[in-house]
């Protein structure tokens, strides 16, 4: 449908090189756009070349650390003169520390919060000008169910992914006005590489995602997609300052158990 076409727009998604960003990407690229990634090692943007395209997709790529400014503001300029200004951008990297508060060094701590959320705010201010210049654009940052409630040993995580929500909620208010959209999606429990680990069955917390989804299973990467698609198109032109959560139902059913919400996540 033409509210969903994506035909000549121009999407960065950051750390799109495997798992959850790639098969955004890949989703955006159905819906025909032209898709960028980056990461901080040549070789994994030399990897995911060869998957996007066997996917048929012809991908562009190029090496830069979204936490520095500097960097971001070096790649992102070869984007707009390579392959032209970005329409859509996707703050998808991030990483997670699986640590006590009280074990967590304060280090990690930052570096946590440093790409969690510092980045999108680098990038996004490096790009918005542009779509402002242009009469608009998208942004979809990559939230998560931790950006409403926390769990044990993931302080920094939900801290950053909290902060997001909001950051989002103010872009929404300092750039709607120019026909920006600004919007959140918060993944549920995804099968991942990350997850793969808890996933085992007879492991508590593959046992409280498989009870308490409604859907009855574990989320895939590609069952993300589709919001990225909408939220990226005219079929969004009225949702902004929104966090969509892609996860199965589980938050609709999610109270507490005594114990199961103290599982590392």
């Amino acid at each position: 449908m033409k509210m969903f076409d994506l035909t000549g727009k121009v999407a960065l998604v950051t750390g799109g090189t495997h798992g959850i960003g790639m098969a955004i990407a890949k989703g955006l690229a159905a819906a025909g756009a032209k898709i960028c990634v980056n990461d901080i090692f040549e070789e994994r943007l030399v990897a995911c070349k060869k998957t996007y395209a066997e996917a048929g997709i012809d991908v562009f790529t190029v090496v830069f650390d979204v936490t520095k400014e500097e960097d971001v503001d070096k790649g992102i300029g070869i984007i707009e003169s390579e392959v032209g200004p970005i329409d859509i951008l996707v703050n998808n990297a991030g990483i997670i520390k699986r640590i006590p508060i009280l074990d967590m060094p304060v280090a990690d701590f930052r570096q946590v919060i440093d790409i969690d959320l510092v980045a999108p705010f680098i990038v996004s201010k490096r790009v918005v000008p542009s779509m402002i210049s242009r009469g608009g654009g998208k942004i979809i940052n990559m939230c998560s169910m931790m950006s409403i409630y926390g769990r044990n040993s993931v302080s920094a995580y939900a801290s950053a992914k909290g902060g997001l929500k909001l950051l989002t909620a103010n872009m929404c208010c300092e750039w709607a006005k120019h026909n920006i959209q600004a919007n959140g999606i918060g993944p549920g429990y995804i099968a991942t590489a990350q997850t793969e680990a808890i996933r085992v069955n007879g492991h508590p917390f593959n046992n409280l995602v498989m009870t308490r989804t409604p859907a009855g299973r574990w989320g895939e990467a590609e069952d993300l997609a589709g919001a990225a698609v909408f939220l990226a198109s005219a079929a969004s032109n009225y949702v902004n300052g929104h966090l969509l959560f892609v996860d199965g139902g589980i938050l609709a059913n999610f109270g507490y158990v005594a114990g199961e919400n103290d599982l590392e996540s």
